[in-house]
């Protein structure tokens, strides 16, 4: 066995943030895109369309699965974010005057969300990803704002980050600042699109897509020469894909198949699990059509670029490779050919085709070897309810079975995949399900 090089995962400060992928709307009604700050501000007046309005942007956005813990008050904050320098906890967001942003001003939260400094100057951790967030418009962020003025407040303290020294001392984000942070609202390109413009403010903004599907160096930034060129998930033993290559790309992609992946999490080219199932089931399937296809246009014209570092990647001989593929194949017709097809097409939506499917070629196996062994559902949403799953088979294969099944869809019917170790897959049978 060898290994490749590794990839560079240590960026703690932002690993968790959901997902991957929550978009911040904005309803536009075909606006000029040279004209969209002055077209927001310009918005509704009335008290109770800005607090539900704010309500839209914060479900997209996706604010309710950080900020609130099962079980826990709404927006009351506590959620564990785990990183290689020790564990963040979100804040209380509601607006009770001890705990929470009862004394925060439209100012003083325009200002976080726009520079990353919270009420007192302190410098906020990257986990709030406001180096995002400082592209959405004032508009949005006073909607917003208005909302989370209108929760009820919960007196529950902000759990106080458990961050290992130097990691704890603050002053240090000066320096991720400087590399990686650059201030200013979302500019339209007058060259695209109201459409195009329209994807690019929800995906480059609120949504933060590119934090899960950017890889991160060592010091925690996002290689910005790889954005969207994927990477796997610090801490969350899952793989964001690349959205700008055939391993993940969606340029040749039709709009109705993005469109459904992600307003339902199941489409005709294939189906979410793991964290963007969460994305889809928490935030995106609220979003309007408008929205939704708006960013599924801007998505599939992202351009080529350079990939994400490898990731670590435990290499078989050929010789083993060709025996795990002859494995492979009769485990496959006897546990998987029933609803995936002899031929790997599949019966979609609900059964994903798995010949030609990008997501089971990719260099890093850690996806398919991950749904083998727990198996899971789609999001359940409002257009797709009783979703289709797969039944885990941790307790009836053994790590061989399980690489020798995975070689097999990774490698036949023109798949491209690299045969895939026993190794790896006893790295992730104990990996956490979250």
């Amino acid at each position: 066995m060898k290994r490749k090089s590794l990839f560079a995962l240590s960026a703690a400060i932002v690993a968790v943030v959901g997902a991957v992928a929550a978009l911040a709307p904005v309803l536009w009604s075909g606006l000029d895109a040279l004209h969209i700050g002055e077209a927001l501000a310009a918005g509704p007046t009335d008290e109770a369309n800005l607090i539900k309005r704010g309500e839209y942007l914060a479900r997209a956005g996706d604010c309710f699965a950080c900020h609130t813990v099962r079980g826990g008050k709404l927006f009351a904050g506590g959620l564990a974010m785990a990183t290689p320098f020790g564990t963040l906890y979100t804040p209380n967001i509601t607006p009770d005057d001890q705990y929470g942003i009862g004394k925060w001003s439209a100012d003083d939260f325009y200002r976080a969300m726009h520079t990353g400094h919270s009420k007192d100057g302190s410098l906020l951790y990257p986990a709030f990803p406001f180096a995002s967030y400082t592209k959405v418009t004032r508009a949005d962020v006073d909607a917003l704002y208005a909302f989370l003025r209108s929760v009820p407040p919960a007196n529950v303290p902000s759990r106080p980050h458990e961050l290992r020294f130097p990691f704890s001392n603050r002053n240090l984000l000066i320096g991720w600042r400087t590399l990686f942070f650059r201030e200013g609202e979302f500019a339209p390109d007058p060259t695209k699109s109201v459409e195009w413009n329209r994807g690019a403010y929800l995906v480059d903004g609120l949504g933060h897509c590119a934090m899960c599907h950017t890889s991160i160096n060592m010091v925690g930034g996002p290689v910005n020469s790889a954005a969207f060129g994927g990477g796997l998930i610090p801490l969350q033993n899952w793989y964001a894909p690349s959205l700008t290559s055939g391993e993940g790309g969606l340029g040749d992609w039709d709009i109705k198949d993005i469109v459904s992946l992600l307003r339902t999490g199941v489409s005709q080219r294939g189906v979410v699990f793991g964290p963007m199932a969460d994305v889809v089931h928490n935030s995106l399937q609220y979003l309007s059509d408008e929205d939704i296809r708006a960013m599924a246009t801007y998505l599939k014209t992202l351009p080529q670029k350079s990939e994400a570092p490898e990731t670590t990647q435990m290499e078989t001989s050929e010789a083993f490779g060709g025996e795990l593929l002859q494995q492979g194949e009769k485990i496959y017709r006897d546990q998987c050919a029933k609803c995936h097809a002899d031929n790997g097409l599949g019966m979609p939506p609900n059964y994903p085709p798995l010949a030609n499917n990008q997501s089971i070629q990719m260099h890093s196996a850690v996806n398919p070897i991950r749904m083998v062994l727990n198996g899971g559902y789609p999001p359940s949403t409002d257009r797709n309810p009783r979703p289709y799953g797969m039944p885990p088979f941790a307790q009836s294969l053994s790590n061989q079975e399980v690489a020798a099944v995975v070689t097999f869809i990774r490698m036949s019917w023109g798949n491209k995949g690299r045969p895939v170790s026993p190794q790896q897959v006893a790295e992730l049978r104990s990996a956490p399900l979250d």
